[in-house]
C-alpha cells in the first residue's frame, strides 16, 4: 500500500495523527468523528510507508465486535491477511500471552477460560459449603471481579485489611475461589489481564520479550481501561514508549465495571511529551444533534474540552414528549415508529429505542406488540450462553482440561445417568479431602474396593465416556462435536426443537483448533451479537455504547432513571450519569425523541416522576416539546386482527407485491378484520397506497 493511498480520504486531524510515528500520542476522538479510522490507517502507514512489520504492531480494544471490525478495515487497506496479527481485545490478546508463557506462574497452558456463568457456579458451591446465603453470589462475584481490575488479590485483600473495608466471611470466599481456579488449572475473565501483569511483573526476561516484540502499540476506546489494563500498558511501553491512546473522557460509562476515566488525564502525566490531536469533526450526526449533545456534556467537570460539528447540516428537529405514565409513553414511541416505517423512509432495523434499566423494556414491549411490530432486546443472553450451547461447550473444556470441575458437574448428568445431587457431594466430600479435582477423584473412586458398587458403576461409566472423548482431543472441533453427539447421545437426549442451534455451534468451529475456539466461547458477550434481521433494538443505553441507528429515542429523561437515583448523592457518579446520557444522544444519526413521563411503576409502586435534571441544560429552541395524554381507548389494542393472522399472512409486512396498475411495491403495514385486511403499500412510482385485499388483486411475489 503506498503512503498516499493509507492517507487517502483522512481530514487534517485524523491525517495528523496517522504521520505521528515516534513517542507517545494521545488522540481525544470526540463520538463519531473516525477514531476506528485513525487506527486502522495508522496501521497501513506503519506498515507500508515505515515498513515496520505487522507483526510487531499490537492493537488492542474492548469488544470483538470492534476487533473484528478493526482486522477487516486493516485487511481491506493492506490487501492482507490479518491472520495472526496482534489485533484483538485486550482480554484475547492477555489470553494468548497467557498461553504461551503462564507455566511461569504454575499453571497448565490448557488452563480453560471461566465466562461469568462458570464462576458464578463455583461461587455458589463455595457459598454453599460455608453455609452463606446463595442470594449473595452476584454482589460476591461483582466484588472479585472489581478487586482484580484493582489488581488486588486474596493475598493482597489479608494483608491489607484497613485498605479495602475487610469482611472476613468476603475474604474467605475469595481466597476460596481462588484456590478453586487454581486446582481446576482455570481463570476467570479478571484473571486474565491480572495474571498477565503478575507475569510480566514478576518474570522481567517475559516482559523484555513482549517489549522487543511489539515496537508500537494502539489502544482503542482508551477511557474504558481499568486500573489492570493501564498498568500492563504501561508496562508493554515503558521502553520505546511508541503508544498511541484514542478515546474520549466524554464516554466514560463502566465506572461500575473498574473503567477508570482518570487514566485519559494520567495518561498525558505518565508519558512525558504527549502529543495531543483532538477529531472534533463528527461524521454520523446532525448539527442539531450535536448542539442537544453539547449543551448536556457541557457543564461535565474535569472534562477535556472538545465542540464538535459536522458539515451534514441542520437535520431535523428533535422532539421531547412528556408523557402521563409509562405506557402513554411507550404507546407514543411505537406509533412514532410506525408513521416512520409507513413513510417508507426507515425500515425497522435503522431505530432503536434505549433506557437506563432493563425494567423499562416491558411496557415498550408491549405497546409494540399492540401495532405488530417487530423488535429485538439486546444484551440478552447470548448465543453461547443458551443452555445447549453451554452444554456442549462444557464437553468440549473437559475435553481440553479434565480437571474443569465446573464443567465437569454442569454435564455430569446431562443427558441423565443417574449421577445426582447426593452423588455429585459425596464426590465433591472425597476431592476435598484428596486436595484433587472431581475428574481425578472420580477415577480414583472407580477403581478403589472402598466404595459401594452402585458409585462405583455410575462413575465408572461416565469416566469410560470423558476418556473416550479426551482420546480424540486431536481432532478437529467439528469432528468433536460429532463425537459427543454419539458417545452421549446428546442431540436426541435435547431434542429437535434444539437442533438449529447445535448446527449453528458445530458450522461457528470450523477451521478452528479446540483451544481457540474455547476461548473465543468463553470471551464473547452479547454486546458481540450480529443485528441481522429487520427489527426495532431495544436495549440499555450502556448497551448502546458503539453503535450508531439513523433514528433514536430515549425513554425515561426523568430524576431517578437519568440520573439513576444510585447517583444523585454522589458527584462522581452523577457524572457519569450525564456522560451516559450524552452516549445516549450521539448514536443517533438522522433523528433524536427524547422522553418521559409524569408517573412511572418502578419496581413495586408507581412514582410522581421529574423531569431530568439534565434537561435544564439544553436551551429550550433545540428541541419541540410534545405533551401526551391518555387515549380515550388506551386499554384496547390498536390492532383489530390477531397478530398471528397478519404476521402469517402473506402479505405481512416486508411482503413483495405486484399490483396491476402500480406495479412492484412493499407492503408497510396490513390491518383491519379478518375478513376485510387493509395495507399499506409503498410503490416507487406513486408512493403509498392504502388497499383493501378483497379488491386490490395483489400478487405476492
Amino acid at each position: 500500500m503506498s503512503k498516499k493511498s493509507s492517507l487517502s480520504g483522512l481530514n487534517p486531524q485524523q491525517k495528523d495523527a496517522v504521520l505521528h510515528m515516534k513517542g507517545p500520542l494521545l488522540v481525544l476522538a470526540g463520538a463519531g468523528s473516525g477514531k476506528t479510522k485513525v487506527i486502522t490507517h495508522r496501521f497501513a502507514y506503519l506498515t507500508s510507508a515505515q515498513k515496520v512489520p505487522p507483526a510487531s504492531i499490537l492493537a488492542m480494544t474492548f469488544t470483538n465486535k470492534a476487533a473484528s471490525e478493526m482486522k477487516e478495515r486493516i485487511e481491506v487497506l493492506t490487501k492482507k491477511s490479518s491472520k495472526g496479527l496482534w489485533i484483538g481485545t485486550f482480554h484475547s490478546l492477555a489470553a494468548r500471552i497467557l498461553r504461551k508463557e503462564i507455566e511461569n506462574l504454575g499453571y497448565m497452558q490448557d488452563f480453560c477460560i471461566y465466562d461469568d456463568a462458570d464462576s458464578g457456579h463455583l461461587v455458589r458451591s463455595i457459598l454453599k459449603e460455608f453455609k452463606i446465603h446463595e442470594a449473595l453470589y452476584k454482589g460476591i462475584l461483582s466484588k472479585v471481579s472489581s478487586l482484580k481490575a484493582s489488581l488486588v488479590g486474596p493475598e493482597d485483600l489479608m494483608s491489607n485489611e484497613d485498605s479495602y473495608g475487610f469482611d472476613e466471611k468476603f475474604a474467605r470466599v475469595y481466597v476460596r475461589y481462588q484456590d478453586e481456579l487454581r486446582k481446576n488449572n482455570a481463570l476467570d475473565f479478571d484473571d486474565l489481564i491480572m495474571c498477565t501483569v503478575k507475569l510480566f511483573e514478576k518474570h522481567p526476561g517475559v516482559l523484555k520479550k513482549y517489549q522487543k516484540e511489539f515496537s508500537h502499540v494502539m489502544i482503542d476506546e482508551f477511557q474504558d481501561t481499568n486500573t489492570s489494563q493501564y498498568r500492563l500498558t504501561r508496562l508493554l511501553t515503558s521502553k520505546n514508549r511508541n503508544v498511541c491512546a484514542v478515546g474520549d473522557d466524554d464516554q466514560s460509562i463502566y465506572k461500575f465495571r473498574g473503567a477508570e476515566v482518570k487514566n485519559i488525564h494520567s495518561f498525558r502525566k505518565d508519558y512525558s511529551r504527549t502529543k495531543v490531536i483532538r477529531l472534533e469533526q463528527n461524521y454520523r450526526s446532525t448539527q442539531r444533534i450535536l448542539d442537544i449533545a453539547d449543551s448536556i456534556i457541557a457543564p461535565s467537570q474535569d472534562r477535556i474540552s472538545k465542540k464538535l460539528w459536522t458539515d451534514r447540516g441542520r437535520g431535523e428537529k428533535i422532539f421531547y414528549c412528556v408523557a402521563t405514565n409509562e405506557m402513554e409513553e411507550a404507546r407514543y414511541i411505537a406509533q412514532s415508529i410506525k408513521d416512520l416505517f409507513l413513510k417508507g423512509k426507515y425500515s425497522y432495523k435503522d431505530i432503536a429505542v434505549l433506557y437506563r434499566v432493563n425494567q423499562q423494556s416491558r411496557s415498550l414491549e408491549e405497546a409494540m406488540r399492540e401495532n405488530g411490530q417487530p423488535y429485538k432486546i439486546h444484551g440478552g443472553i447470548s448465543f453461547y450462553q443458551r443452555k445447549e450451547v453451554k452444554d456442549i461447550i462444557s464437553y468440549l473444556k473437559l475435553i481440553a482440561n479434565p480437571d474443569d470441575s465446573v464443567s465437569l458437574k454442569r454435564i455430569v448428568n446431562c443427558p441423565t445417568r443417574q449421577i445426582g445431587a447426593a452423588t455429585i457431594t459425596r464426590v465433591e466430600n472425597e476431592a476435598r479431602k484428596r486436595e484433587e479435582s472431581l475428574y481425578k477423584t472420580m477415577k480414583f473412586i472407580a477403581k478403589s474396593t472402598g466404595y459401594t458398587n452402585s458409585l462405583r458403576e455410575k462413575v465408572c461409566a461416565f469416566i469410560n465416556i470423558i476418556d473416550g472423548l479426551i482420546a480424540h482431543k486431536d481432532e478437529s472441533v467439528p469432528g468433536l462435536i460429532d463425537l459427543i453427539y454419539e458417545k452421549t447421545n446428546y442431540a436426541e437426549w435435547v431434542g429437535e426443537e434444539k437442533a438449529d442451534t447445535l448446527k449453528e455451534l458445530r458450522e461457528s468451529a470450523n477451521g478452528k483448533d479446540l483451544k481457540s475456539f474455547l476461548d473465543t466461547a468463553s470471551l464473547f458477550s452479547g454486546l458481540d451479537e450480529k443485528r441481522n434481521e429487520d427489527s426495532v433494538s431495544l436495549m440499555t443505553l450502556h448497551s448502546a455504547k458503539g453503535l450508531e441507528f439513523p433514528v433514536v429515542f430515549i425513554a425515561g429523561i426523568e430524576d431517578g432513571l437519568v440520573p439513576h437515583f444510585h447517583a444523585i448523592k454522589d458527584p462522581e457518579e452523577l457524572e457519569e450519569e450525564r456522560r451516559l446520557f450524552y452516549v445516549g444522544v450521539t448514536r443517533a444519526q438522522d433523528m433524536l425523541v427524547i422522553s418521559g413521563a409524569k408517573k412511572r411503576r418502578l419496581y413495586t409502586s408507581v412514582q410522581e416522576q421529574q423531569p431530568s435534571r439534565f434537561l435544564a441544560d439544553i436551551p429550550t429552541n433545540c428541541y419541540h416539546c410534545i405533551e401526551k395524554r391518555p387515549r380515550a381507548d388506551a386499554i384496547t389494542s390498536s390492532a383489530s386482527v390477531p397478530l398471528n393472522v397478519l404476521s402469517s399472512s402473506p402479505f405481512a409486512a416486508g411482503a413483495r407485491v405486484k399490483h396491476p396498475k402500480w406495479g412492484v411495491g412493499v407492503v408497510r403495514d396490513s390491518y383491519g378484520e379478518t375478513d376485510d385486511v387493509k395495507v399499506m403499500v409503498n410503490f416507487p412510482t406513486v408512493g403509498m397506497k392504502r388497499l383493501s385485499l378483497k379488491f386490490a388483486n395483489l400478487e405476492k411475489i
